[in-house]
C-alpha cells in the first residue's frame, strides 16, 4: 500500500525537494503551503495558511475525505527574520512564533486522529541546528527551532503507546530561497549594531548559499522514513553532527565564546 505523506511547505527547497522524491518512490504525497510551488511538480497540492486554524481544519477535511488517513506528517514549513532582539518589532516576533512554532502545533493536533489510522503513523518536524547552537542577530528563529525540537521531544512521549513515531530532524546550512525569504529588520546606520549585525547577517547569507543541496536533506529524511524506529532526533551532515556535539560537552563560556567571535563581534 502506498503511504499518504502530508509535507508542509512544499513549494520551495527541503520540502519540495522531499515532495519530490516522495511521490518519485510511489507514495501519495500532499504538498502543503500558501502557494503553488513555480516549478513543475506532479504530486496533489493544496493551499493553506497554516497560522490560521479554520484553513487547517478544512485542509484536514479535505485529504481525511480523499485518503481516509495519513501515514506521515512532515512539518517543514517556516520563516526566518534577522536582526537586533532590542530592534525587532513586536509584531514581527508574533510572527515568527505563529509560522515556526503555533502552525505546528495546530496542524500536529489536527492530523493525530488522521495518523491514528494510518500504517507505522510516523512525524517528522524540522528544526535546525541554529536550535542548538544560537547565532546572535537572529535569536528568534533559534528560538523557535529550540521550541520545535522541545515540542518533539514531548509529543514523542505523549504518542508513544499509539505507536505514532515522532523525530526531528536538524538541518545546517542549505542552499534555499530562505536565505532570499528572510525578513531583515531595518538596519539604521546610527544603530549601535549596524556594523556588527551587518557581517553577521552577510557570514550567514555566505554559508547558507554555500551550504548543501535541498535534495540531500531530502534524501536523508527519505531514508529516515524507512527506519524501523527513528530517532529521537537527527542532525544532517558530519560537520553538523560535530558542532551540536562540542556545543554540548565544551563549557558554555567558551563555546559562546567562539559562536560570538563568528558571528557576534
Amino acid at each position: 500500500m502506498n503511504r499518504v505523506i502530508v509535507i508542509t511547505g512544499a513549494s520551495s527547497g527541503i520540502g519540495l525537494a522531499m515532495a519530490k522524491r516522495f511521490y518519485d518512490a510511489g507514495d501519495i504525497v500532499y504538498g502543503v503551503s500558501r502557494h503553488y510551488p513555480t516549478t513543475v511538480y506532479d504530486f496533489k497540492y493544496l493551499l493553506c495558511d497554516l497560522t490560521k486554524e479554520e484553513e487547517i481544519k478544512e485542509l484536514v477535511s479535505k485529504i481525511m475525505e480523499e485518503s481516509g488517513h495519513v501515514d506521515i506528517l512532515i512539518n517543514c514549513a517556516g520563516m526566518g527574520i534577522s536582526g537586533a532582539i532590542e530592534e525587532t518589532p513586536t509584531e514581527q516576533c508574533v510572527k515568527i512564533f505563529e509560522s515556526n512554532v503555533k502552525s505546528v502545533f495546530m496542524l500536529t493536533r489536527e492530523m493525530i486522529p488522521l495518523l491514528r489510522m494510518g500504517t507505522k503513523p510516523r512525524i517528522i518536524n524540522f528544526s535546525s541546528v541554529a536550535g542548538e547552537i544560537v547565532i546572535p542577530f537572529q535569536t528568534f528563529y533559534s528560538m523557535t527551532k529550540a521550541a520545535i525540537e522541545i515540542f518533539s521531544t514531548g509529543l514523542s512521549m505523549e504518542l508513544k503507546p499509539e505507536k505514532i513515531q515522532v523525530s526531528t530532524v536538524m538541518p545546517g546550512d542549505t542552499k534555499t530561497g530562505f536565505t532570499a525569504a528572510r525578513e531583515k529588520n531595518p538596519s539604521v546606520k546610527d544603530s549601535v549594531y549596524h556594523r556588527r549585525l551587518e557581517k553577521s547577517v552577510r557570514k550567514m547569507e555566505h554559508d547558507e548559499q554555500n551550504g548543501v543541496n535541498p535534495d540531500y536533506v531530502a534524501r536523508i529524511v527519505q531514508r529516515l522514513a524507512k527506519r524501523r524506529r527513528m530517532p529521537v532526533v537527527r542532525t544532517v551532515g558530519i560537520g553538523y553532527k560535530i558542532l551540536v556535539f562540542l556545543n554540548r560537552i565544551l563549557p558554555r563560556r567558551l563555546a559562546r565564546w567562539i559562536i560570538y567571535l563568528i558571528y557576534g563581534n
